[in-house]
């Protein structure tokens, strides 16, 4: 944590506290947007004062900051606990598409980090870096994939991983946003299905160990 995602409390029970706020206001804002959650909404919803909530978040930004890292933490978790572990096979990242497959609702409310990201642009907060920080973060657990296949002799010389990385994440949160639109989780499966296909349009057999 850095000192602009607020300050972090010395004891469990501060602690505690600040993760208690974080998590009302992620919720608020998934409700309300970012412009439209206040201070007297977020200590209501985490049962806090004025005073604590100024004394782990003194502004707005830094609270957002906090929830926004929180997101790409949890979008982070699920990517890897999906593929059961690093994104480095066309098995793992079929596994991937697989764990939303499986849950027809899971387009329901779009991508958590994505829908808070563009949320956040919208809004005059100065957190544009972050958002950045956090796509790039979430990026390079593909691209750190693809470059371990390449590097075993599974993916062609020309493959690009960070081509292809970002490839992935963006036919995830287009189709996202389309199976929001038709309410329906076809949309993403259509588009990771074409993502990973065209990925494994690159591969080759892995040399001998």
């Amino acid at each position: 944590m850095t000192a602009s995602e607020g300050t972090l409390p010395a004891t469990a029970k501060g602690r505690a506290t600040r993760d208690r706020i974080i998590d009302a206001a992620a919720e608020l804002i998934l409700t309300h947007g970012v412009q439209g959650t206040t201070n007297p909404e977020v200590r209501a919803a985490a049962a806090v004062s004025g005073s604590q909530l100024s004394l782990y978040f003194p502004d707005k930004e830094s609270l957002v900051r906090a929830v926004l890292n929180r997101r790409g933490d949890q979008v982070i978790d699920v990517t890897q606990r999906s593929a059961e572990g690093a994104l480095d096979s066309i098995a793992a990242l079929r596994s991937w598409a697989a764990f939303y497959a499986a849950r027809p609702d899971s387009w329901r409310g779009g991508c958590r980090f994505g829908s808070l990201a563009s949320d956040v642009l919208k809004s005059d907060l100065d957190l544009t870096p972050d958002v950045t920080a956090g796509f790039a973060r979430w990026r390079t657990l593909f691209r750190d994939g693809l470059a371990a296949m390449q590097e075993r002799g599974e993916l062609r010389p020309d493959a690009h991983p960070d081509s292809l990385a970002t490839i992935l994440l963006a036919a995830f949160q287009g189709g996202m946003l389309l199976a929001q639109a038709e309410g329906s989780i076809t949309p993403l499966n259509t588009a990771l299905d074409g993502a990973i296909d065209y990925v494994e349009s690159f591969a080759l057999e892995a040399r001998p160990r």
